[in-house]
């Protein structure tokens, strides 16, 4: 049945055979990891693992100081702020303290002027605090920061305008501390 002059016979015959590969046959050993190699591997992983787990302890570590510092900073920020107030009002009690301790001998012109500087103490005191008045009357009604105490009708004064402040409203660096209480103009 081979006969070399049958067609497909011809075509392959004239065809020329493609290079074989040569194969090499590996033993059993050579499929096996090298164990050294994977343990010094191995080793060095586990190594740069435990530098990393210490660098995350110091880090977190660093972090609860900062947090802890915060804190004590912002306490002591807080202490610092009254303090620093409270040493602006010593100087209204001693004017206070004088004024008490003079008054059955002194003079009411005397008096009058020792409030007056012991009020511009206060005044001084209430500013480095950023203590400011409210400026009421004659200013447009602003619920956040006055509380109407009654309307009265005006035929002067636009609707909704203070008329009259019952009581000084005050901020404290542009918060409010209390509201000032007045007098709102109605429409007659």
């Amino acid at each position: 049945m081979n006969d070399p002059g049958a067609p497909g016979q011809e075509a392959a015959a004239g065809a020329a055979a493609p290079e074989e590969e040569a194969t090499t046959v590996l033993g059993e050993d050579s499929f096996r990891p090298d164990a050294e190699a994977l343990n010094q591997s191995l080793a060095e992983a586990r190594a740069k693992a435990e530098e990393n787990f210490n660098q995350y302890l110091r880090v977190l570590a660093e972090f609860d100081n900062y947090r802890k510092r915060a804190a004590r900073d912002l306490d002591s920020a807080q202490r610092y702020a009254v303090e620093r107030f409270a040493q602006e009002l010593l100087g209204v009690l001693d004017g206070f303290e004088l004024a008490r301790a003079s008054a059955a001998t002194a003079d009411a012109r005397s008096l009058l002027e020792g409030q007056e500087a012991t009020y511009r103490l206060l005044l001084k005191a209430f500013e480095k605090a950023g203590v400011t008045e409210i400026e009421a009357t004659g200013r447009p009604f602003d619920p956040e920061r006055h509380e109407a105490m009654a309307a009265q009708p005006s035929a002067t004064a636009a609707p909704d305008t203070v008329l009259e402040t019952v009581q000084k409203g005050y901020l404290m660096n542009g918060r409010l501390l209390r509201p000032a209480r007045v007098i709102v103009a109605r429409a007659p």
